[in-house]
Parts: structure tokens; C-alpha cells; sequence
């Protein structure tokens, strides 16, 4: 089973009052802000800037946004050396070298989709790191202490489905018994919440059509809350991380029902933007303020909003 990169959906289009820049050109605007200024300031490298943050720019100019150069090109620099990532001189109290291994390897892969990145023994030296860090299991565990992860603490199931993405893109091939295990891991992982439902649909590619799939889609369709978006749980508040995890699962659903769902949580997070062009942080528990969580947030938020329209930039 071949998990492809995130694609535009077709048919989903929100149009945003006369004058103003589309929701999604105000997330890019405020990512290429953002996403060069953490390295500038603080003289390293931040998963949450240079990993989810550049992902995002990224995609974008991959499906033709615009992107100046300057906004990546340091962080282009250090993601085309894998070798030099645990050498960063980021706190070590707030570092999580197999996150980041993970972050840094996919923005890596986006890059070199975007055309920016043609260092093939890069991508090779990322994903062998990314592999590495796979348990017996076929999981990656990151925070194995609730399903339920957040921005910045992926937690196992969706580390384990991104990082099967990851090895799927760089060589599927060559990481194929990598890949085996995790498609093993990912089928036996309880659907507990909205977050495991998400990361169900993502691991089948947005296949309702079994058992597991359709448990999955009930659950987030009964889940979803009256302002349209979704939280970690059918009990919890609706969260712009969580309703961008949501409507990543949901792209390449056909239905109407489907289609409703996804029109709804796109006007959840347009609502939810901020004047900036980004989003307030998802956290755990909620209410905290990180500037880390806010910038990987973003991150999602506008990944869900480019693969949920249909407007060209």
C-alpha cells in the first residue's frame, strides 16, 4: 500500500471576502515570516520552524505558491545535512533528537518534491536515521504514554504512520521490511478517539470501504462539533491541530457526507485564523501558551487548508 503526498481536494472552496488574501496566502505569508526567523534569532534550528513550519512552505510552492527563496534557503542548507541534525544547539531539555530526526526527514522529503532539494544521498542518509529509531514492534515510539498526541508530541500512532510515509517516499524498495512492520502496527492500533480515527484514515489512505475505515468515519462523524471542527476526543473542545489532523484523513473522500464533514472543519479553521495569518496553539491540556506549539499548529492548519481546496494561489 503506497501512501502518497498530500494533494490538493477537488471541488472545496471557501471564498474569502473581497479584498482579502485567501486563508490559505495569509498561513503561507505567515509561515515564511516565521519559519526563517527561529534560526536568525536563536542560532539553531527548531523542529517546529524548520521542520513542520518549512513542510508546509514547502507543499506550498510545490502547488505553485509563493514562496521567496530567502524564507528557506537556510533551512534548505541544514536539512540537506543529515549528519549535522543531532549536533544542533537547540535546549536539551525541550529536544526530542527521534522527533526531529522524523520532522527535519520530512521536510527534507517536501523539499526535494518542491524541486529545492537534489541531494538523493540526503534523503537516503535521513530516512536510514528514521529507520533506525523503528521498535521491534513496527512502531516508533514517541510518547507512548497516550495515544492522543499534540504538534509538538506526535505520539506513536501518528509518528508511526508518518514515518512509514516518510521511508515509503524516500524507497519503498529499500525500506520495504520497515514498511511491512509498521502496516502491521497501524492495523492493530486501537481506534479509541478522534485522534486515533484520523490517524486510521490516514494509514488507509482515506479507504472507508472496510470495517476499520467505516469505524473510523463514524466515529469522527459523530465527533464533529457544531462550529465544525474536532478535538482530541468527542468530549473535548474543538482544536485547530486536531480538525487539520481530521481533515488530512478526510481528502480524498468522494461522498457527500464526507464532503459536508470537510466543508465544515475548513470553515473551523478559516474562523479560527488569526489576523497574523496563523492560528492559536493546540496544547495539552489546552488554554497553555508555546510559541513552538502555535508555529507547528499553523504548520497543520495550513497543510489541511492547501489539501482542501480547489483555488489556485
Amino acid at each position: 500500500m503506497f501512501f502518497p503526498a498530500w494533494i490538493p481536494w477537488a471541488g472545496l472552496l471557501l471564498v474569502p471576502a473581497p479584498g482579502q488574501a485567501a486563508p490559505e496566502q495569509r498561513a503561507v505569508a505567515f509561515l515564511v515570516r516565521e519559519v526563517p526567523r527561529w534560526s536568525r534569532e536563536n542560532k539553531c534550528y527548531s523542529c517546529h520552524n524548520n521542520g513542520d513550519a518549512a513542510r508546509a512552505l514547502y507543499t506550498a510552492m510545490r502547488l505553485g505558491y509563493a514562496v521567496p527563496k530567502d524564507a528557506l534557503r537556510a533551512t534548505t542548507a541544514w536539512l540537506s545535512r543529515p549528519e549535522v541534525w543531532d549536533k544542533n544547539k537547540g535546549d536539551p531539555a525541550y529536544s526530542d533528537k527521534r522527533l526531529s530526526r522524523l520532522q527535519f526527514t520530512l521536510a527534507l522529503l517536501d523539499a526535494a518534491d518542491a524541486g529545492v532539494v537534489k541531494n538523493v544521498a540526503a534523503v537516503q542518509r535521513a530516512a536510514d536515521l528514521v529507520a533506525g529509531e523503528q521498535q521491534a514492534d513496527g512502531s516508533w515510539p514517541i510518547s507512548k504514554t497516550s495515544s492522543v498526541g499534540s504538534p509538538v508530541n506526535y505520539g506513536v500512532g501518528l509518528a508511526t504512520y508518518l514515518a512509514r510515509l516518510g521511508l515509503a517516499r524516500a524507497d519503498a524498495d529499500r525500506f520495504a521490511k520497515a514498511i511491512g512492520g509498521a502496516d502491521e502496527w497501524l492495523r492493530r492500533m486501537p481506534i479509541n478517539n478522534v485522534f486515533d480515527a484520523a490517524v486510521t484514515l490516514l494509514a488507509l489512505d482515506g479507504d472507508i470501504t472496510g470495517k476499520r475505515g467505516q469505524r473510523a468515519l463514524e466515529l469522527i462523524r459523530k465527533a464533529q462539533a457544531k462550529d465544525g471542527g474536532w478535538g482530541p476526543d468527542a468530549s473535548s473542545p474543538s482544536e485547530p491541530f486536531d480538525t487539520a489532523l481530521v481533515l488530512l484523513a478526510l481528502r480524498r473522500g468522494n461522498d457527500d457526507g464526507v464532503r459536508k464533514l470537510v466543508r465544515r472543519g475548513r470553515a473551523f479553521l478559516i474562523a479560527t485564523q488569526q489576523q497574523d495569518g496563523g492560528w492559536p496553539e493546540t496544547t495539552r491540556p489546552p488554554g497553555a501558551q508555546s510559541y513552538a506549539q502555535r508555529i507547528s499548529t499553523s504548520a497543520w492548519a495550513t497543510l489541511a487548508l492547501l489539501a482542501t481546496t480547489d483555488k489556485k494561489p
